[in-house]
């Protein structure tokens, strides 16, 4: 793995990480805010969105904070993301990660979150608030 010291931003957003049945359609509900994303599997469709979206009968994960990587990142750099789940991951922190063509971004829960910022300061990150 490469030495990596990234600088992240913290967004504003409270997010949900949303679970639908693998033949859902896309809800409308899901596309509004900074950060929200639809992955379909054959097992299951995940929207993550802002949590005040979320109607009160989905399935959701309620209450993450999202770091950005500042990017945009090469396609050709390994180990970014083990950069910053290592850390948090020997601090007993959990992440659910998010990938796009430019950058990576890291969802840690909002009672986590300062203590997260922490971790990765002290990893030599940067955070930008």
């Amino acid at each position: 793995m490469m030495d990596h010291r990234l600088s992240l931003r913290k967004l504003d957003d409270t997010l949900a990480v949303c679970r639908l049945p693998p033949g859902a359609r896309p809800p409308g509900w899901a596309g509004s805010g900074d950060l929200w994303a639809v992955i379909r599997t054959p097992d299951e469709l995940t929207v993550v969105c802002r949590e005040d979206l979320v109607p009160g009968t989905v399935r959701a994960e309620r209450s993450w904070r999202a770091l950005k990587v500042q990017g945009p990142l090469e396609f050709t750099l390994t180990g970014v993301l083990a950069a910053l789940a290592e850390p948090l991951a020997r601090a007993g922190i959990p992440v659910f990660a998010l990938s796009t063509y430019d950058t990576d971004y890291l969802l840690v829960k909002m009672e986590n979150l300062e203590r997260a910022i922490q971790v990765l300061r002290q990893a030599g990150h940067t955070i930008i608030e």
